[in-house]
């Protein structure tokens, strides 16, 4: 039989057991109904646009779809998968394995290692690339175009002409040149941009959206002086970028940090694109995403390191990473990585990532 005091704590403990239930329903149905408003948020998002290519139309516009972040990484694949209907399959299966909002074409049709470009006055013997040059490449493009442009938006990357002069000599030699007689080297570099023009045209031809435009050069301590990038790489930047801008909706500028940080963005600042992608850490400091959309004048994409959780973290660390992240970021982003994720990277983690931005409002 129980006595007084047990009677006592059987009373207690009833009382606290329905306390903690009465608690833990409570905490439940609030759970249940913010799962429940972001389902009602995204079938409505998904009702008002039904594709990712309505909805990154209506992001562009500045017109949010409730919750709604988008997000994309992009891969290199193997020497297998650049070009042709392997490459295509290859492109298509990453876009469905990691729910991107929108296809990035991988370019790989790099220039050929010149072997004459010993001396500046050798860049003036540089011959232009025709269509026939970029043919694999824009066999790519037309594929990835016919099998996903009604669903999404479209985008193949575009290196700058110092970048593909970079490939045609070696970044040292290029480098090297410039400094030593930067009007021989520009005549190389206006070659190049005359082969770019008939890319960028190609492609638009084809259909894409817009094009990933890169650019390097203004790295620090790459140039001996800032009027060696501003008087003669940035206009060679400048041609295919703006006649890619001035005719398709998406562009990203992405301004590269693959060889050497930055100082500051401001010699590419004024740079055209829609979106700008960068990373944060320069070399006195790291800046905020409001400060680097502030600079550039338009939304930014980023957030993640190339090497970073993407790469090896748990989907709770992450998830965790990407609401910090995109929550701390002007309310247009781009969830993505400060460059290309390494090949090996999992594509479950990449998925990870970008369904986590999906759900952030």
């Amino acid at each position: 039989m129980l006595n007084d005091a047990g009677r006592s704590g059987l009373a207690i403990g009833g009382v606290m057991q329905r306390r903690d239930f009465i608690r833990t329903s409570l905490l439940g149905s609030a759970a249940w109904l913010t799962f429940a408003s972001r389902l009602k948020a995204e079938s409505e998002v998904a009702a008002a646009y039904p594709n990712k290519r309505e909805r990154m139309l209506t992001w562009l516009e500045g017109r949010l779809p409730p919750g709604y972040a988008p997000g994309a990484f992009f891969v290199h694949f193997d020497k297998d998968h650049k070009f042709g209907a392997a490459a295509a399959a290859k492109h298509l299966e990453y876009f469905e394995a990691t729910g991107m909002d929108f296809v990035k074409i991988q370019y790989e049709r790099e220039y050929p290692r010149e072997s004459f470009l010993r001396a500046p006055s050798d860049w003036s013997r540089l011959t232009l690339k025709g269509l026939d040059f970029f043919e694999p490449q824009l066999d790519l493009v037309r594929r990835i175009v016919n099998a996903k442009k009604r669903e999404a938006l479209v985008l193949v990357t575009l290196y700058s002409p110092f970048m593909c002069a970079g490939h045609s000599a070696t970044r040292k030699v290029l480098l090297q040149h410039i400094e030593e007689n930067p009007d021989a080297v520009r005549r190389g570099l206006d070659t190049i941009v005359e082969s770019q023009l008939l890319f960028v045209n190609a492609c638009i031809a084809a259909g894409v959206d817009g094009f990933y435009m890169a650019t390097q050069g203004s790295e620090t301590q790459t140039l001996s002086h800032p009027a060696l990038f501003t008087e003669y790489v940035k206009p060679a930047d400048l041609v295919p970028m703006r006649e890619a801008h001035a005719r398709c909706a998406f562009n990203i500028l992405h301004v590269c940090d693959d060889n050497a940080p930055y100082a500051s963005y401001d010699a590419v600042a004024d740079y055209p694109g829609h979106v700008i992608s960068c990373c944060p850490d320069l070399v006195g400091g790291t800046l905020t995403w409001e400060q680097i959309s502030n600079q550039f004048k338009r939304p930014g994409m980023g957030g993640m390191k190339r090497r970073g959780l993407v790469y090896s973290g748990s989907p709770q660390e992450i998830r965790d990473e990407v609401r910090r992240v995109v929550s701390a970021a002007p309310r247009r982003f781009i969830l993505g990585a400060d460059c290309t994720v390494p090949a090996d990277t999992d594509w479950g983690r990449i998925r990870t990532a970008i369904a986590a931005a999906h759900e952030i409002s």
